[in-house]
């Protein structure tokens, strides 16, 4: 089995709190992988010690066969709570500021991926004035424009009417399709159902898969 994620032992404390206890689980590449839990049960800290934006108490978690460090660049897409942009830039703008970054995408991809997301790329409104969906649908853009072999979603679908969340479960499993392994969180039993290949519950910090 090719795993693309592997996490061991894994644990992470704040003062007195466990965000994580002792969690071990393999995320299979080419696949679907849903996480579901409450706020609070440590799903986003997992996420976040997944990319190296967090360093694990203990334990360790390999990406691509490598340990996972900090400030050290993946081949990662991700989505952790609300995305931040400049509110004064339309979303062209701000993902052609992200890209400039590391020039890996040209001007026709950023637009490609826009309208990927149902988003108008010759759109001049501020994202300031974005509703919350719009800015969900920006936050998906950017976390797939440099074509990741990986995606972190964190609650992809939050503020997303009902055609936006059918939009989006579609673009999800055409990425897929393209090779694309995903680990997503979601509230929502219906996503899980329709998207995941294997499902854990978070709880508590401790991990368990389901299916």
């Amino acid at each position: 089995m090719d795993n693309i994620v592997e996490v061991r032992n894994a644990y992470k404390s704040f003062k007195e709190t466990q965000a994580l206890s002792n969690v071990n689980v393999n995320f299979e590449r080419g696949k679907i992988h849903g996480i579901i839990g409450r706020n609070g049960s440590g799903k986003t800290v997992l996420f976040k010690c997944i990319c190296g934006f967090m360093t694990l108490t203990s334990g360790e978690i390999i990406v691509n066969g490598k340990k996972v460090k900090p400030s050290v660049s993946q081949n990662i897409g991700i989505i952790l709570e609300t995305p931040g942009f400049i509110g004064s830039l339309s979303g062209y703008k701000n993902l052609k500021l992200l890209a400039d970054i590391h020039k890996k995408v040209s001007d026709d991809e950023i637009k490609e991926t826009l309208l990927k997301v149902g988003l108008d790329p010759q759109m001049k409104k501020h994202v300031r004035k974005y509703s919350l969906g719009m800015r969900h649908r920006l936050g998906i853009a950017q976390a797939i424009m440099e074509k990741p072999e990986l995606l972190i979603l964190d609650e992809p679908m939050n503020g997303l009417d009902k055609h936006g969340v059918t939009e989006m479960r579609a673009l999800f499993k055409d990425l897929n399709k393209q090779g694309v392994t995903i680990i997503l969180s979601s509230h929502y039993s219906e996503d899980i159902d329709a998207l995941c290949d294997t499902v854990c519950e978070m709880d508590a910090g401790k991990l368990t898969q389901i299916r």
